[in-house]
């Protein structure tokens, strides 16, 4: 997938960036060429080389109709959670890093829903903070909102199935 100097992209695990540059490194004898990506959220710099993209799982941000579909699904029902917390740790962090919208959802009304009923430790309050801010920022970068735009419709969203959109750490 070849994506151009200023595009929106998301990164696994840690939300949109923008493609700053695209660059080449000799090693050894091999030229490798490098999307230079910023991070919205702490803008960090990632270098992804174009051979590993599929691998880091660099993907185009979201196309409306999945969004929606996010947000139907946080808006619905109740999400079932493993009760053993290393198992759920475990499934939880497979999604995240697959970075695939729909399964950050699951994993920030998974935590939500937990966290209604009990605290959550701290490596689930990390991650839950992580799924916020993946969600929040591709929401906005998707539908053109600002980010309290943004976090008011997923607040919203979520009230409808009882859940509060959790507040950042």
């Amino acid at each position: 997938m070849a994506f151009m100097v200023g595009e929106k992209v998301v990164y696994p695990n840690h939300g949109v960036g923008t493609i700053e540059n695209v660059s080449a490194r000799v090693f050894g004898t091999q030229i490798e060429r490098f999307y230079l990506l910023r991070l919205a959220y702490n803008s960090l710099t990632v270098m992804v080389p174009f051979s590993h993209v599929d691998q880091v799982g660099l993907r185009k941000v979201t196309k409306n109709g999945e969004v929606s579909k996010m947000l139907s699904y946080l808006s619905t029902g109740e999400c079932k959670n493993c009760p053993d917390w290393k198992n759920r740790f475990k499934e939880n962090s497979v999604k995240m890093q697959n970075g695939s919208l729909q399964e950050v959802a699951e994993v920030l009304k998974s935590l939500a829903s937990l966290q209604k009923d009990k605290p959550l430790s701290f490596r689930e309050k990390k991650m839950l903070e992580r799924a916020r801010v993946m969600i929040v920022s591709e929401l906005a970068t998707s539908r053109g909102l600002k980010e309290p735009e943004a976090i008011e419709a997923l607040d919203k969203a979520m009230q409808k199935a009882n859940l509060r959109f959790p507040e950042p750490l």
